[in-house]
């Protein structure tokens, strides 16, 4: 199964890591690809666990050293990508690859990777929704969640027809249940 991907991308609060971490749970020969960042670490997160954290000018020093399979300045300064080393890696370790990236990300992995790729968009089941379990989260201020529901609202139509699968995570044992599924008939299993 060496050489596959697996790609979930989902606008911020939509239920991705939770449909992630599942998948990981039952799968012991998948392997999460850790993300660079250039945004600084949040509580407990720890370098080369949660994210590869590198400052801005690095990040720009290592795109241009083509290091990235893709990456993307998500806001001013803030770029999130996957470094090139990281897919091999967890590759000769001879498992799956689960990505955790962005709707623009997803996208272009898919296109990087092709057919040995399984792209998967989660969506809420509507923005109000959304904006609901943002706020729940209580980790960022109101501006911040208006800003997440706006960035969600156009990736939800930048994202149209360009997965290969889209989970509506409306009821979250189904959203998880379809996930094995959709994932398990990739794998053959």
């Amino acid at each position: 199964m060496a050489g596959k991907v697996i790609i979930f991308s989902a606008p911020s609060g939509s239920g991705k890591s939770t449909v992630i971490n599942h998948l990981l749970g039952i799968h012991p020969e998948f392997e999460f690809s850790i993300s660079a960042t250039s945004r600084a670490p949040r509580g407990n997160e720890r370098d080369g666990v949660e994210y590869y954290f590198i400052n801005a000018a690095r990040f720009r020093e290592l795109i241009a050293e083509d290091a990235f399979v893709e990456y993307e300045e998500v806001y001013h300064d803030r770029f999130y990508g996957t470094l090139k080393k990281e897919v091999q890696r967890i590759w000769d370790n001879g498992h799956v690859i689960i990505f955790d990236v962005d709707v623009k990300g997803g996208v272009s992995l898919k296109k990087y990777f092709g057919g040995c790729a399984l792209s998967v968009l989660i969506v809420p089941p509507d923005i109000g929704t959304l904006r609901k379990r943002l706020t729940g989260r209580g980790t960022d201020t109101s501006e911040a969640i208006e800003e997440r529901v706006q960035k969600a609202a156009w990736e939800l139509g930048y994202a149209e027809g360009k997965f290969d699968r889209t989970l509506v995570n409306d009821v979250l044992e189904n959203t998880l249940y379809e996930a094995e599924q959709i994932v398990d008939k990739f794998l053959g299993k």
